[in-house]
């Protein structure tokens, strides 16, 4: 089948990874179409959000271009793997981050003996990373699942997840950081998620990039039902909501001096 979809003899294929993945195109759903109804939310949805609030970040509403002045450098990075640990060559425990961001800074300071490292380490320390994954909204039928003040409806809000066991790398500092953002931004009340006490945790790729090179983060998303399914559901307003946190925190981030700004999302 293979060979004939490419038009070329068995014998030429050396090896082959095929993955089977639904071909209908997402749709709108509900009254007020306000739900989107889609194969791989989890996680397209952050990584097509994050691209669109970079593109919106470099331009302003009269077409100037907003890079020509920014002295700080915003970046996603999508990182493959996710959902099976995160230990590849492509996944968020190799090294790629750390590399790029230290790449970069050489570039930077080419030329000043030493200011290169100088330079990197200033970067790591001043720099704010989003990672970005799906939430578990709350399902009608299973709504004993959530604990009862930590419960994300889709349409209400991006979530910001914590967990005591290090799970996910929210902490005080960098939930109040995204708080702010919001509030500035005038986007909806953020909603908070805390898995019950009783039930494990999944986790992200933010303790492991947080924990690797050292930069503050958070782990926030969109709520949905279905996670992991061949159809997911979310929410129209979340979707909108999250862009323009990406826009805004790079916006805030810069204004208050807070510096390069690293924004990782994943793609499992």
């Amino acid at each position: 089948m293979v060979a004939s979809e490419l038009g070329i003899d068995i014998e030429d294929i050396a090896d082959f990874e095929l993955n089977l993945y639904d071909v209908q195109p997402a749709s709108l759903g509900g009254a007020y179409s306000e739900f989107v109804h889609s194969a791989r939310l989890d996680n397209l949805a952050s990584c097509y959000l994050a691209l669109r609030g970079l593109v919106d970040h470099t331009a302003s509403d009269d077409g100037l271009d907003l890079l020509a002045d920014d002295e700080d450098i915003s970046m996603i990075a999508l990182f493959d793997h996710e959902e099976v640990g995160s230990s590849s060559l492509t996944g968020a425990g190799s090294p790629i981050m750390s590399e790029a961001v230290r790449r970069i800074s050489s570039a930077l300071g080419a030329g000043d003996a030493g200011g290169s490292d100088d330079l990197y380490a200033s970067a790591l320390a001043r720099s704010f990373v989003l990672s970005v994954d799906q939430a578990h909204a709350i399902h009608p039928n299973y709504a004993s699942k959530h604990e009862k003040n930590h419960a994300p409806r889709m349409n209400d809000g991006m979530v910001i997840k914590r967990n005591a066991n290090q799970r996910y790398a929210t902490n005080g500092i960098t939930g109040f950081v995204v708080r702010e953002i919001a509030r500035r931004a005038g986007l909806s009340p953020v909603q908070e998620f805390v898995v019950r006490n009783d039930c494990g945790c999944g986790s992200t790729i933010g303790p492991i990039i947080s924990a690797a090179t050292g930069m503050r983060a958070i782990d926030l998303g969109c709520p949905q039902l279905s996670m992991h399914s061949i159809r997911e559901t979310m929410g129209v307003c979340d979707c909108e909501c999250l862009m323009f946190s990406w826009s805004g925190c790079a916006a805030v981030l810069e204004s208050s001096a807070m510096g390069t700004t690293a924004l990782s999302f994943m793609e499992s």
